[in-house]
């Protein structure tokens, strides 16, 4: 007897893989479909709770829209006995918390690969309006071939939320403390220089083995984000480069005007430090007289010496030659000053065309940036290097055709520098989405339709029509068949409205009677014909 419980009939959980401040998840087993998921369930006492419940579908619909392959999907949500779930994409891993308390930290360059591609999660969800809010190790998940997936936008809420859905009340605060920023912290208004700040604490811990701050409650960690100075990374870990350190202190920073202002500037950052070019966050911050009287540096408060009176000091006298001077020295030491003067002027004169040559000292010559977008990234490249730039290309999932650049960083016509760099994004073609043959398990159509919707197609019909497979309202038969496909491609999906109608009519006899006079006999013969018409509804060509 299978006492596993299904949801949605469809389902099963098998074990709890993780639990969370209003969620536990689980490992279960899509029926319909034969592959694992994560199953998301609500705490029962939360999902009494308007609000709660509210923020949760808030959850599925903003995580359901994000597309990335650093994010964990999300298939369906629904309700089951008296709770709500959420079913996401199943990752074999293991959180980045664990991985930090097994190792006691990692390397830098594994961290600057972690937080790169945490940043492009980060970076596609603040693109399209969403701030996750609660960025921490627990959250960043590991696979074993080191693919890095952002999961768990549960506190995450759009940017452009109107003031009636706002669901956070003015003043509460949401997340996980040793994460905040310090305007979370204070319950102020958030942005994606929040999360970047998140980001900054679990790239500290990375590579320190521990958080910048600690404490014996979260009231009391909220407020060293608002109040205290880190200790310097390098100061815990002398082994993290200067590059590294700097971009932590950047996304450190109390002002978020201070630190990166998108998500896509921390990766450019990252870039050089990986290729060991010079980071745009500099040098890491010199101590100010605030924090130097904050560690309790000492200060002077001895009297000033007395000055001493000044002496009146006799004229001075002409110093004295102890070496007399020969006669005719005068001259000889004339001809060499002269020598040495034509020989200075020479050399100035072949100074001065030598940096001609290689341009020193002259204005650098600028050149406008011209119109890439909507180029092939080749054609692209190609143009930037005859103006004398340096394309720097990145590839980015997006609707516009494959290769082609959908972005350009700074705009045409910027006066730059020769040799300044040009940052071209390209598209790597639309998003594909997979199509199961779901007429072999005859699925249910609209079941079918919110399936295939949540995995990403834009355009799904329902289409009726007679047949003998399956139920009433289950699919007989899609268009197109099983495989991938572009988000954009139209899918039809034609669900049984019943069996063929096959109608026989009943047999019509005609008799024909001749008869014939045989002397004083009369033979009748009789013909009967029999007509059956057979009437058979087909389904209607799909072409």
């Amino acid at each position: 007897m299978n006492d596993k419980v299904v949801f949605n009939d469809r389902y099963e959980l098998e074990r709890r893989v993780g639990r969370g401040g209003m969620a536990e998840v689980w490992l279960a087993h899509d029926l319909l479909l034969t592959r694992p998921v994560a199953v998301k369930v609500l705490f029962p006492q939360f999902a009494a709770d308007p609000a709660f419940v509210a923020r949760f579908r808030r959850e599925a619909q903003a995580a359901a829209n994000l597309n990335h392959p650093n994010i964990v999907g999300v298939y369906d949500w629904g309700n089951e006995g008296g709770t709500y779930y959420i079913v996401m994409e199943y990752v074999e891993n293991r959180t980045l918390s664990e991985i930090i308390k097994a190792e006691h930290g990692i390397d830098t360059r594994r961290a600057t690969m972690v937080a790169a591609d945490v940043a492009a999660a980060l970076g596609f969800a603040h693109r399209n309006g969403v701030v996750h809010r609660d960025v921490k190790p627990g959250n960043v998940l590991i696979a074993p071939k080191g693919a890095v997936k952002v999961a768990d936008f549960g506190i995450a809420r759009a940017i452009t939320a109107g003031t009636e859905d706002n669901l956070t009340q003015t003043g509460s605060v949401m997340g996980t403390a040793t994460y905040f920023s310090p305007e979370q912290a204070q319950g102020l208004p958030v942005d994606p220089r929040s999360d970047l700040y998140s980001l900054g604490v679990v790239m500290y811990e990375m590579v320190t083995g521990r958080p910048p701050f600690t404490g014996d409650s979260p009231v009391s960690i909220a407020y060293k984000h608002v109040q205290e100075t880190p200790t310097p990374v390098r100061e815990l870990n002398p082994q993290v480069p200067p590059g590294f350190a700097a971009i932590i202190a950047k996304l450190l920073q109390k002002d978020p005007a201070d630190r990166y202002a998108t998500a896509e500037e921390l990766r450019t950052d990252l870039r050089r430090f990986r290729q060991g070019e010079p980071v745009a966050a500099g040098a890491v911050a010199p101590v100010t007289a605030a924090t130097t009287m904050a560690r309790g540096a000492q200060i002077d408060t001895r009297p000033p010496v007395p000055a001493r009176p000044i002496q009146q000091l006799p004229p001075p006298q002409p110093p004295r030659n102890p070496y007399p001077v020969e006669q005719g020295s005068g001259r000889r030491t004339g001809w060499f000053v002269a020598l040495l003067l034509g020989l200075l002027l020479v050399l100035a004169g072949l100074l001065v065309v030598f940096a001609k040559t290689l341009g020193i000292g002259e204005d650098p010559v600028k050149v406008a940036v011209p119109q890439l977008t909507q180029l092939t990234i080749t054609q692209a490249e190609t143009e930037a290097k005859a103006k004398g730039f340096i394309p720097e290309s990145t590839a980015e999932q997006n609707d516009a055709p494959k290769d082609v650049v959908i972005r350009q960083i700074p705009d045409p016509g910027v006066q730059l520098e020769k040799g300044s760099t040009i940052k071209l994004v390209y598209s790597s073609g639309p998003q594909t989405v997979h199509l199961d043959d779901l007429a072999v398990a005859c699925t249910d159509g609209e079941a079918a339709r919110t399936l295939l919707q949540a995995a990403g197609f834009r355009s799904v019909a329902v289409v009726s029509e007679p047949s003998d497979a399956c139920k009433d309202g289950q699919v007989v038969r899609q268009d197109p068949a099983a495989g991938d496909y572009p988000a954009d491609r139209a899918v039809t999906l034609y669900v049984r409205s019943g069996p063929v109608a096959t109608t026989t009519t009943k047999p019509k006899t005609t008799t024909t009677t001749t008869t014939e006079p045989s002397g004083d006999t009369t033979t009748t013969t009789s013909t009967t014909t029999t007509t059956t018409t057979t009437t058979t509804t087909l389904p209607e060509d799909d072409g």
